[in-house]
């Protein structure tokens, strides 16, 4: 009995081998958590900031819409740089950008009047700096591991994520509401020097386009049309982007905190969710043994969607926080099997214009859902604005799945796709090896 205890034990434990084989997964992951962990801490003070100077809903909302478009055309556009450039240099220098956004943020909370311009304009650069980085960075990662640990590698990527989002939101909740918001953007900026240095040790790969000058449209539309090819692939980004659009309560928190006269929670509520998510991946072994990715991300996306109705229409504080944990780990889940999808099946030299799309899914879906939100709020109600959008998504999730049914049936163990890019690994690791 005590031997079938190990055993499950060990099937659900979290894969960290990445992080011993692989010196440069170290240096990424190390720098991703203390990048993560600051930019919480803007995270929370920016909608917080805007809130005690405004006290408008609307313009908490409108904070995400002019990250909008930055999103959209860098995210692109640095997908296709990160196909054509040294991603560690496209890395190192948007991480010194991003250093000195969080420092115009601090001078401005300096100033005896801040400015709520600065919000949107700093806002939006942080957008510009994240969209050039993200798709060099997720295209690395596949070329820092062995294909067999991209599982473990994705989930360990994760994990920094969410306990990230749980350590640097319930501090920064507390740290900008009673010592105020430049105390937060100060430990921002101190977190991209410490990041910078850790990921100068990073080892160059070298470009993987032999192509020279910089890419143009022709470049980013190639990636567009391997992706609208594969319609598994297309429904992965759909999932995300339906998911975050309809159910990303997240720029209401302080309001929500309000309502339930508990300013004190701001930061249990931003750190609920990654509480799910940690759960979810420390306990993520069993996820190498699936095969039908498909339905995995859409019975974990729709179920994210019925936790985020049910956090809506919660009576409680308590109650709010129990189904933000729940969100937080079925979103995980769906995340999780998202990644796989994306690092097993799409070749290296499209990796970082389809590492773009990505950014579109998982970056533009929070700032419009916070918007919608925020407009939904205004004219409905708080509770009613969040739950309405989580019963939306998961009839919307259960629509996607039903127009592409190849997203649904799409197994690990038969894709072609999937083969091609093990058997191309393979023989560039053997080419490293000689």
């Amino acid at each position: 009995m005590t031997d079938d205890a190990d055993a499950a034990g060990r099937r659900l434990r979290l894969d960290i081998s990445p992080l011993r084989t692989s010196p440069d997964f170290r240096r990424l992951f190390a720098a991703g958590v203390v990048t993560y962990l600051g930019a919480m801490f803007t995270f929370v003070a920016i909608p917080l900031q805007a809130q005690q100077l405004t006290g408008s809903f609307l313009v908490v909302g409108a904070l995400g819409l002019v990250e909008v478009v930055p999103l959209i055309v860098f995210g692109l556009w640095g997908g296709a740089l990160a196909d054509h450039v040294d991603r560690r240099v496209m890395i190192l220098s948007t991480e010194a950008a991003s250093g000195v956004c969080a420092l115009l943020l601090l001078a401005n909370a300096l100033l005896d009047e801040p400015h709520v311009w600065v919000l949107f304009v700093v806002g939006a650069l942080f957008a510009v700096t994240d969209s050039l980085q993200r798709p060099s960075l997720e295209a690395l990662v596949p070329q820092t591991v062995e294909h067999s640990k991209l599982a473990g590698a994705a989930a360990l990527m994760s994990l920094r994520w969410s306990v990230g989002f749980i350590i640097g939101t319930s501090i920064a909740g507390l740290l900008a509401s009673y010592l105020g918001v430049a105390v937060a953007y100060a430990v921002d900026a101190a977190s991209y020097i410490l990041s910078f240095l850790i990921l100068l040790g990073l080892r160059s790969r070298g470009r993987v386009s032999s192509e020279d000058g910089v890419p143009g449209f022709s470049a980013i539309a190639e990636g567009v049309r391997y992706a609208w090819g594969r319609k598994d692939l297309l429904g992965t980004y759909a999932v995300d982007t339906l998911a975050m659009v309809l159910a990303f309560p997240w720029a209401v928190f302080p309001f929500v905190a309000e309502s339930f006269d508990a300013p004190w929670a701001l930061g249990l509520l931003y750190a609920a969710s990654s509480v799910g998510a940690t759960i979810a991946s420390l306990t993520s072994g069993w996820t190498s043994r699936v095969r039908r990715h498909g339905r995995a991300i859409v019975v974990a996306a729709s179920a994210y969607g019925l936790a985020i109705a049910g956090f809506g229409l919660s009576p409680t504080l308590w109650m709010a926080l129990l189904f933000l944990v729940v969100a937080g780990a079925t979103d995980m889940v769906s995340g999780l099997f998202r990644t796989l999808v994306w690092n097993q099946s799409i070749p290296d030299e499209l990796r970082g214009r389809l590492a773009g799309i990505e950014l579109l899914s998982y970056a533009v879906g929070p700032q419009l859902g916070n918007a919608r939100v925020s407009l939904g709020a205004q004219w409905r109600g708080l509770g009613a604005s969040i739950a309405f959008g989580g019963f939306a998504c998961a009839a919307g999730i259960a629509a996607l799945a039903f127009a592409l049914p190849t997203m649904w049936r799409y197994d690990v163990s038969t894709s072609p796709e999937v083969e091609e890019v093990r058997r191309q690994r393979a023989l560039d690791a053997a080419r490293d090896d000689v």
